[in-house]
């Protein structure tokens, strides 16, 4: 059984990774409204990410006896002045919600959970990945600078992202 403070920790994180996933949706929607398709496809296969790791903590939360509380989950920003400043964003809060999952690891082993700790650390591993990709993006679009052809070339590029879920432990 999860102690309070580790299940007020836990639900904390499920409602951020709510608010990462309708952060990355509207994303999607903005690149959409620019035609970028390339661009809003890889932000709502990162908003299905995250709804997987959302579906991750709520699953945790149950399976250690404890319970899930869902809270209101902030509406996001609709707008960015380009697409390098949207990709500036998610880099930006991917290296928050890394902020937020050593905070989560650090209470567990303060509170001496060494299963939510071992829980955690798909996450810690996650995180390196979502920044790294996030960060790869960035760096191309500095690169491109002003061409529109590199901005095509990008799109292109993102079009091909596919949604691959984790492998399951069991479940």
């Amino acid at each position: 059984m999860l102690n309070e403070k580790m299940q007020a920790a836990l639900n904390g994180q499920l409602n951020a990774e709510l608010y990462s996933s309708y952060l990355y949706l509207s994303m999607s929607a903005y690149f959409q409204s620019m035609s970028l398709d390339g661009f809003a496809n890889w932000m709502r296969i990162q908003a299905q990410e995250e709804l997987v790791h959302t579906m991750k903590f709520y699953d945790y939360i149950g399976e250690r006896d404890a319970k899930v509380t869902l809270t209101a989950v902030e509406g996001p920003p609709t707008e960015w002045d380009s697409p390098a400043a949207a990709f500036a964003h998610v880099y930006k809060h991917e290296q928050k919600v890394t902020s937020l999952i050593n905070q989560l690891v650090n209470l567990a082993i303060e509170e001496k959970d060494h299963a939510c700790n071992n829980f955690l650390q798909w996450f810690v591993s996650e995180q390196v990945e979502e920044e790294s990709s996030a960060n790869n993006v960035v760096q191309k679009l500095k690169l491109m600078g002003d061409a529109p052809g590199g901005l095509f070339i990008i799109d292109q590029e993102l079009a091909t992202r596919i949604f691959t879920p984790p492998p399951t432990t069991g479940k």
